[in-house]
């Protein structure tokens, strides 16, 4: 296990009240439990972020690569759209 540091945080009124509750109700052990379950969360969600941004940047890239972009003929895009649809669906377009 890692070395265990203390630190101090500031907090609202609510947001203590928030934790005793927690830790009153037997939710949690500690309002310290609370707080590093919050971090865990709070690191994922900054990991997934990164690789969402990550991922966006590659396919603006490939965008980019693929060239310039044709005129659309949504009379013509339309009538394709009917036709997979009638297909998958096993109806008659």
């Amino acid at each position: 296990m890692s070395e265990i540091q203390k630190i101090s945080v500031a907090l609202t009124a609510e947001q203590v009240r928030t934790l005793k509750d927690a830790v009153e109700t037997g939710e949690y052990a500690t309002t310290s439990e609370i707080v590093r379950e919050a971090l865990r969360e709070w690191q994922w969600k900054r990991e997934l972020r990164d690789e969402e941004l990550s991922r966006m940047l590659e396919l603006w890239q490939a965008g980019k690569a693929s060239g310039s972009a044709a005129p659309l003929d949504l009379a013509k895009t339309r009538e394709e759209a009917r036709k997979r649809l009638a297909k998958a669906t096993g109806k008659i377009a």
